[in-house]
């Protein structure tokens, strides 16, 4: 736990100074876009934190291959520098578009490129799914399922990135949850140099996320931009894939698990669905949305749920730490479930369920409740003549 313990701080001490370099050059060379229709922030602001995400996280992977702890990880180095290859064209192509509003098409097909690399090239692929029997996928169901996992993740936390700090902290959660699971499951089923490669990734995310926030906490100095957006989908997915495409048929056998403990056989595959609930329920309305409408998918508009929370009266802020609370109850909510199932008792897991029970009934008032009285409250007191 010490190693992952550094890499945390390490990843986020880079990551900060990076990040205050990156924004004070953007600033001296005015590499920042103008305000858009659909921005929620009045003041341009430069959007290349990704570019110090990105070197915050090669600079973690390059003292990782240098540390014993994590030799395992490196028993696979194509898969390593897959992952990295692919992480870097997503960042050139996100820092492109920041800067210059590249064509959805061309950024939709760098991230089926850098997709298929870590898939092809990586050998990182989805090869056990559990649904009704267990069904093993191989040759090109593999390869296909795992790039368009990526593409779907990575899209659906850029979607998601329109709050000053918001897909950072989300990603922080998430990731935070994420290696606690990835660890313990590794605790529990021997190591795995795939396990292992999961919790290094979760581990540098978080921090990632740390060193950046900081900048990025409203009112924002610096946005991480469709690069640094990308970057975290992309390196999710990989983690995610990394332990749900890797388990064995025997650890996903529902005759190992009884009465509760049958949930365990699939929590492998929930929880890190659950980590970006947010992300793809907001990707997936928005297809849903664009599409019904006659547009494109990926063209842009302004009711993603983080503008609907300012439509309902919430303040920047506000929403922000919402999203959190959300993505904090769902995940640990089933975390704790996972704990359960490994137990003889199902005292931690009807624990799980509990909390997540109480927690999205908290957030469900948080969310609603306060937004409605402050539009009456608004609405009782008389404007200024102008």
């Amino acid at each position: 736990m010490k190693q992952y313990v550094f890499t945390v701080l390490f990843t986020a001490t880079v990551t900060f100074v990076l990040t205050w370099v990156v924004w004070r050059l953007s600033l001296r060379f005015k590499l920042y876009p103008g305000i858009r229709e659909r921005d929620v922030h009045k003041t341009p602001t430069p959007r290349l934190g990704g570019v110090a995400m990105f070197l915050g996280v090669v600079a973690a992977f390059l003292v990782s291959s240098q540390n014993p702890f994590f030799a395992i990880v490196w028993l696979e180095p194509r898969t390593v520098i897959s992952i990295l290859v692919a992480t870097a064209l997503i960042v050139v192509v996100g820092v492109a578009d920041d800067l210059f509003d590249l064509d959805w098409m061309v950024k939709l097909g760098a991230q089926f490129v850098a997709a298929g690399i870590i898939a092809w090239f990586g050998g990182l692929q989805i090869y056990t799914l559990p649904i009704g029997d267990l069904i093993i996928g191989s040759g090109w169901q593999s390869f296909l399922l795992t790039v368009l996992s990526i593409v779907i993740v990575m899209n659906a936390v850029n979607f998601i990135d329109g709050l000053d700090g918001l897909v950072a902290g989300v990603c922080l959660i998430a990731n935070g949850v994420f290696f606690a699971y990835s660890y313990l499951l590794a605790r529990d089923t021997g190591q795995n140099t795939y396990f292992n490669l999961a919790t290094l990734i979760a581990a540098i995310l978080i921090g990632a996320c740390i060193g950046f926030l900081p900048l990025n906490w409203s009112p924002a100095k610096l946005f991480m931009g469709d690069s640094g957006a990308l970057m975290l989908g992309l390196l999710m997915a990989c983690s995610a894939i990394s332990i749900t495409g890797q388990l064995s048929p025997e650890l996903l056998d529902p005759e190992r698990f009884g009465r509760s403990q049958l949930l365990g056989a699939f929590i492998p595959i929930i929880l890190p669905i659950v980590v970006v609930l947010l992300p793809l329920l907001d990707f997936g309305l928005a297809v849903i949305r664009r599409m019904r409408a006659g547009k494109s998918p990926f063209s842009p508009d302004r009711k993603h749920l983080h503008h609907r929370m300012l439509d309902m009266g919430h303040s920047d802020r506000d929403a922000v730490l919402i999203f959190y609370s959300w993505t904090a109850v769902v995940s640990l909510a089933v975390l704790l479930m996972y704990v359960g199932t490994q137990e003889e008792w199902p005292g931690d897991y009807l624990l799980g369920v509990a909390l997540g029970a109480v927690g999205v009934v908290a957030c469900l008032v948080v969310t609603l409740l306060p937004a409605r009285q402050r539009g009456r409250s608004a609405a009782d007191v008389p404007q200024e003549a102008s």
